[in-house]
């Protein structure tokens, strides 16, 4: 019999006989070889390296009831943003001995719930989740019926829910008010789909500030996505205008929207940043000071997004205890795309 017969369906029973003991002490040298004497620990690891044996960790878990490993699920890990929650998520997770498992629900929503329950069914830790609809009302459920979750870049609302967020109005008023500084008075807002919260989010904090300044006028120019495709589309879309219609700063609402409209506007359409238009982006991604022209950014502590959500995770028992809102203040950093120039 080859070892690769042997491993699929040798048991602990067949370890036990092998090595001329019970299967509770199979156990505890599997589990708490501590427990063991060394002599028997080197005779029962001699018959599971003999016979090919690998532990069951999945059934184990299931009869422990639960198992090492978190899920993530980001609405799309082609964006840095996410990218950098996911290793916060891990690094805090190794330190508790734990395991992250992640997806993309490419921010649809029939996704996110078959990865929501399938994580369930694997009786996970917990789920951390950027959710795809402004409506947490079936994650809620779900977390009703025993699965922990922690929404991430998404604040709970009214929902019985742990979130771990950024202040996104606060973000969307910095970026604006920095352009209004700079004497930039005709501001377009980038950036969609508008069922997202966060583009709502930093659209209303741009849309105050604007208001504070009488002479000043904000547009929005709604994109099917945020990335780098609709930047560039998007800065396609203004350079069709006569240069009297064009505003003269741009508020992406994210860094890969920014990296796009960059691409657009100064190398394909030769447009003068910040000269002529001047540009600020969102999430301080690292690939923002390495553009052609440093990008001004707002940025979002990515990193400590993801250890923050599985800490909340593991803050929870075996109860349901009262929920916990945790709200990160992004930060705007000032780069050469978005500069005063001369005629201020």
């Amino acid at each position: 019999m080859s070892k690769e017969t042997a491993t699929a369906s040798v048991s602990v029973k067949d370890v036990a006989a092998a090595a001329g003991v019970s299967l509770g002490t199979v156990s505890n040298v599997l589990n708490q070889p501590e427990r063991v004497s060394p002599t028997t620990v080197a005779r029962v690891r001699a018959a599971i390296a003999e016979l090919g044996y690998v532990r069951n960790d999945a059934a184990r878990q299931l009869r422990a009831g639960r198992s090492s490993t978190i899920g993530l699920i980001a609405l799309d890990l082609a964006n840095p943003f996410f990218a950098a929650v996911a290793k916060g998520a891990q690094e805090r997770a190794a330190e508790a001995g734990l395991f992250v498992l992640v997806a993309a629900s490419e921010d649809t929503r029939e996704r996110e719930m078959a990865y929501l329950d399938h994580f369930s069914q694997q009786r996970v830790v917990g789920v951390l989740v950027t959710p795809a609809s402004a409506d947490p009302a079936a994650i809620e459920r779900l977390e009703a019926v025993g699965t922990r979750i922690v929404l991430v870049d998404r604040d709970a609302g009214d929902a019985a829910l742990n979130s771990v967020s950024v202040d996104d109005e606060q973000g969307g008023y910095l970026a604006v008010s920095h352009l209004l500084t700079t004497g930039r008075r005709r501001i377009m807002f980038v950036g969609g789909p508008t069922t997202l919260p966060q583009v709502l989010d930093r659209f209303a904090g741009a849309r105050r500030a604007a208001a504070e300044v009488s002479d000043a006028s904000l547009e929005h120019l709604e994109t099917a996505e945020l990335t780098v495709l609709s930047g560039r589309d998007a800065a396609a879309r203004i350079l069709e205008r006569d240069h009297g219609d064009r505003p003269d700063a741009v508020f992406c609402a994210n860094d890969l929207v920014a990296v796009g409209m960059l691409q657009g506007l100064a190398i394909l359409g030769g447009v003068s940043v910040p000269d002529e238009i001047a540009l600020v982006g969102y999430d301080d991604i690292d690939f923002a000071t390495a553009t052609v022209v440093p990008l001004t950014s707002v940025r979002q502590p990515a990193v400590e997004i993801g250890r923050a959500a599985v800490e909340l995770l593991l803050e929870q028992d075996g109860e349901r205890s009262r929920p916990r809102q945790v709200r990160f203040t992004p930060e705007l950093i000032i780069r050469e795309s978005s500069r005063a120039t001369l005629r201020i």
